[in-house]
């Protein structure tokens, strides 16, 4: 007899509902975390700020908001401002910045790469005595080791530019096209001998009111390694450079471009500071295009309209502007014409005594000069001849 065909036997239907109810807990305890983690946020902050505080450097924000949800953190801060208090030390005001709003963003896994946007503009002022308007189109950086030890940090601007306030008029000071500022810890901690890393790049830079060779647009691409710094704790910059200074600290100049037109220029040495805080060291050079330089130094129209004292003093120290003077007044009076054929001469042969230093190679395809760039108890040589003399650092 056969016996009747059994039915099939019917799944629990519970187990359709697993993976669903699987996901719901893993929503909630992640929506959980990210809202206690957003909670957090204040707490942190106000915990930095203190410690911030305690160093001299004083945070503030007029209104504070987070967004971001569900895998990121956005702090908003409106009304943003930081004042140096010990940089500033034995002033009546601190050096302060303001600015409108900075957008800080950091992924919640990630919580110590932090992301940071800036709106423009930002004025800073200087201990009461000198403000500044700073503006740029994007304006963004990122900081990696917060909120304990900071690992490394980038700072970027597109077309940054500053210019001085007094009053209502504003007087343009620099301005480029792209800036970034790169610095990462490369020995020591922030609290015991740091030794700082440094990239710098700028694109299409200007400075006013300095000199006419700086006016005209310029690339610089430098890195460098700074030594001699005890900790990071904030204090004023004559008291940090006297303390580089007996450590026997250095600015060691790894490796610098500069290209402004023609003329291109590489670099690489150490430069220090002398018991008196001026620089001492030197930076070997390779320059393409130097006979460029000559007429924007100014040499040729010095020896054709006079000579200062003051620019005698920089350049060619002992020599007396009378006696140049005199001479070339002299030449006029035995053979009218003479002394500005002389003058017309010795600036060419300012030129060519120039191109003449260090040894001829080749930078980029082009001819080019290597001479080593002295400073001497703030000096600046170049070769035989002084071209500038740089202030005291303290």
């Amino acid at each position: 007899m056969r016996s009747a065909p059994q039915s099939p036997r019917r799944r629990p239907l519970w187990g359709l509902f697993i993976a669903p109810a699987l996901l719901l807990i893993a929503a909630i305890a992640w929506s959980a975390f990210w809202f206690f983690a957003a909670s957090q946020v204040d707490v942190q902050a106000d915990a930095w700020r203190a410690r911030e505080a305690k160093s001299g450097r004083v945070y503030d924000c007029a209104r504070r908001s987070v967004a971001g949800y569900p895998f990121r953190l956005e702090i908003r801060c409106d009304g943003a401002s930081v004042s140096l208090v010990a940089q500033t030390a034995g002033a009546t005001t601190p050096v302060t910045a303001r600015l409108g709003e900075i957008l800080v963003v950091a992924q919640v896994y990630d919580p110590k790469r932090v992301i940071a946007e800036f709106a423009s503009p930002a004025t800073i002022t200087d201990r009461g005595a000198a403000s500044f308007a700073v503006n740029w189109s994007k304006g963004r950086s990122s900081i990696v080791g917060l909120p304990d030890i900071p690992e490394r940090a980038s700072i970027v601007f597109d077309n940054p530019a500053i210019e001085r306030v007094e009053g209502s008029v504003q007087t343009p000071l620099a301005n480029a096209s792209h800036v970034e500022l790169h610095g990462r810890l490369a020995g020591g901690s922030v609290a015991d001998h740091p030794v700082i890393e440094t990239v710098a790049r700028i694109e299409g830079g200007s400075v006013k009111g300095l000199h006419p060779l700086l006016a005209e647009p310029f690339d610089v691409d430098a890195r460098m390694m700074l030594s001699g710094l005890k900790d990071f704790s904030p204090k004023p910059w004559p008291e940090r450079f006297r303390e580089i200074q007996a450590a026997n600290g250095h600015v060691e100049v790894v490796q610098s471009r500069i290209q402004q037109g023609d003329l291109v220029a590489v670099a690489a040495g150490t430069l220090g500071l002398n018991a008196n805080g001026r620089i001492e060291g030197e930076l070997q050079m390779t320059v393409a295009g130097l006979e460029k330089v000559i007429p924007a130094l100014g040499i040729e129209k010095m020896l054709d309209e006079g000579v200062p004292q003051a620019t005698l003093d920089r350049v060619a120290p002992g020599v007396k502007t009378q006696d140049i003077n005199n001479l070339f007044g002299a030449l006029d009076r035995a053979i009218p014409g003479l002394g500005k054929i002389v003058k017309q001469n010795a600036g060419a042969g300012v030129a060519a005594g120039i191109n003449s230093l260090g040894s001829e190679t080749v930078l980029e395809g082009n001819k080019a000069r290597s001479f080593p760039l002295r400073f001497v108890d703030g000096a600046v040589f170049l070769g035989p001849l002084r071209v500038a003399q740089v202030p005291p650092l303290f």
